[in-house]
C-alpha cells in the first residue's frame, strides 16, 4: 500500500522531533519519565506554526487541556477514530492562543501527510510519536523523515519506548551546547539531516 500523498498535494518537508536519553529511551508505559520544561519550550518554538502528526497514544499523553496543542493543526493517526476525543470548536474559540489549531483524525500515514500539507503550515509537518508512528515515518518510501530533531539528555531512566535509529543515511548537521535544566539535567540538541 503506498503512502504517496493524493494528487494535487504538495509534498511537504517531514520533519521528526522527540527527547530522549543517552540511550534512546523516549517513554515509559505512555509518559516521559523526565520533567525539562526547557524541551517543551524548545518543542513549542519548533512546531508551533506547522502541523503536528501523532499517534493516538501520544494525543492521550497530553493533559485535556493541552489538547489540542495550540497554534498548530493536530493531525491523530489511529485505527481506533472513535477512541479519540476531540474538544469542541466552542472551547477553542473563547481562546485566543489557538489561532490555526484544529485536529484531524485519520486512519493512515498517507492521509496524516495529505491533511498535515493542506493545513496551515504545511509546508513544513512534524511528526511527534510516538514510537510506532516515528518507525512508520522514518521508512516510509514515499514521504519519509529527512530531518530530525533530538533533544537528548544526559539521564539513564529506564523505558519501554526506545528512539528510532538514525542510521549511516543519517549526518549530523548540528549539536548544540550542552544546557542544566533548572531541575539539574544537562542536555543538548542535536539536528540530523537524512542524505
Amino acid at each position: 500500500m503506498s503512502s504517496e500523498p493524493a494528487a494535487g498535494v504538495h509534498v511537504p518537508e517531514i520533519a521528526a522531533i522527540w527527547a530522549q536519553t543517552r540511550d534512546g529511551v523516549i517513554g515509559d508505559h505512555g509518559s516521559m519519565p523526565w520533567h525539562l520544561p526547557e524541551d517543551f519550550q524548545h518543542f513549542k518554538r519548533q512546531t508551533l506554526g506547522h502541523p503536528v502528526i501523532m499517534g493516538r497514544r501520544t494525543w492521550e499523553s497530553f493533559p485535556p487541556r493541552f489538547r489540542p496543542l495550540p497554534g498548530r493543526t493536530n493531525v491523530v493517526v489511529t485505527s481506533r477514530p472513535e477512541a479519540v476525543t476531540v474538544p469542541g470548536d466552542a472551547q477553542k474559540a473563547d481562546d485566543p492562543t489557538v489561532e490555526g489549531t484544529d485536529t484531524v483524525v485519520v486512519g493512515s500515514y498517507a492521509d496524516a501527510v495529505a491533511a498535515a500539507a493542506a493545513a496551515p503550515g504545511g509546508e513544513l509537518v512534524w511528526v511527534i510519536g510516538g514510537g510506532q508512528l516515528y518507525a512508520h515515518a522514518m521508512a516510509d518510501p514515499d514521504v519519509p523523515v529527512t530531518r530530525a530533531v533530538v533533544s537528548v539528555l544526559d539521564l539513564d531512566v529506564d523505558g519501554d519506548t526506545r528512539a528510532p535509529e538514525l542510521g549511516t543515511e543519517w549526518h549530523l548537521v548540528a549539536a548544540g551546547a550542552r544546557q542544566v535544566s533548572r531541575t539539574g539535567t544537562a542536555w543538548h540538541i542535536e539536528t540530523w539531516q537524512r542524505h
